[in-house]
């Protein structure tokens, strides 16, 4: 038995969340992110010692940066062509995970290493993600 082509953009995944949902995930998600970024960076500052009002600084500061930064490349990054995309969303994660290295009280030719051997692999990523999922005016494809 023949069966009828799909047609073109019928092939979408059904919106399950309403406009609502998210909307309050655009902001819940990096918030969630970024509380766990500051915790653990917090934690790796004070090296199993106690906890102290400058590592408890730290641990806020770092959170809110780091929110507030994904947050601007949430809503930056769909206008970005998707070169630049990759690009910005691979110097965010190299530069939080280098922080975040840094914080255990390693060297500092080490932090930058291990940054770029992750900032890396996650340019391989993005590079392939958006290539594989947007045109080259960055429309989303399926």
């Amino acid at each position: 038995m023949a069966q009828a082509a799909p047609a073109l953009g019928a092939a979408r995944s059904p919106n399950v969340f309403d406009e609502r949902t998210h909307r309050i995930s655009r902001v819940a998600v990096p918030v969630a992110l970024g509380l766990v970024y500051g915790y653990w960076v917090a934690a790796n500052d004070r090296a199993g010692g106690p906890i102290t009002g400058g590592n408890l600084l730290l641990g806020f500061i770092s959170a809110l940066v780091f929110a507030v930064v994904c947050m601007g490349l949430l809503a930056v990054g769909p206008r970005l062509r998707r070169e630049v995309h990759a690009l910005a969303w691979t110097a965010f994660v190299g530069c939080a995970f280098g922080f975040m290295y840094s914080a255990t009280g390693a060297a500092a030719l080490r932090s930058v290493g291990m940054a770029l051997a992750v900032s890396g692999a996650t340019l391989v990523a993005f590079f392939y993600w958006y290539y594989t999922h947007e045109d080259a005016e960055g429309h989303r494809v399926r």
